[in-house]
């Protein structure tokens, strides 16, 4: 009897050992991707991308930081004319920077540009104007996180208040903004 318990308590010690034990696998490696380099280049563009609701940061054509935004109210489609809570689409360059009471710091497009006259002429509307790159108000009501979970603006950009300082910091006046949609 006690040699059919010291078998059974070896078998048992034997299986369990087998639990644990490790396969090695003697294929080579493959070597580790180098760790990205980020460019600290100056921003020379602006890349919003409304369909992803982003806007890059790009120095000579290399994304430094991507941003979360919210657009117009109706974000499909480019502005049309004044007034129909679109954010536009096309190439405008940052034409001047103000601070403001509603929307903190402010970064003016230089919407409209000529296509964009041309075709609210065609269509007998006006243009509209004072598309910017924005932050979000300051409110009791609202808290800044709300504000990032919609389209809410009458056609402008805007991002949290944090990233518009970082934006503010980064992009000097003249700098171009590509929109797509």
């Amino acid at each position: 009897m006690r040699v059919l318990f010291a078998f059974l308590c070896l078998s048992f010690a034997c299986a369990a050992n087998a639990s644990f034990t490790q396969t090695i696998v003697t294929r080579p490696l493959t070597p580790a991707a180098p760790p990205a380099v980020v460019p600290t280049g100056p921003v020379d563009k602006l890349l919003v991308v409304k369909s992803a609701r982003q806007l890059q940061l790009l120095s000579r054509g290399v994304p430094l930081k991507t941003y979360r935004v919210s657009l117009g109210k109706q974000p499909r489609g480019p502005k049309e004319r004044e007034g129909d809570k679109r954010t536009p689409e096309g190439l405008y360059w940052v034409d001047w920077r103000k601070i403001s009471e509603r929307y903190n710091l402010a970064l003016h497009l230089s919407y409209p540009n000529p296509k964009d006259m041309a075709k609210a002429r065609e269509a007998g509307v006006e243009p509209g104007g004072m598309i910017m790159i924005h932050g979000t108000p300051a409110s009791e009501d609202y808290p800044e996180w709300y504000f990032q979970s919609l389209d809410w603006t009458d056609g402008c950009i805007a991002l949290k208040n944090d990233d518009m300082r970082e934006l503010w910091s980064l992009v000097k006046d003249g700098t171009l903004v590509e929109i797509r949609p």
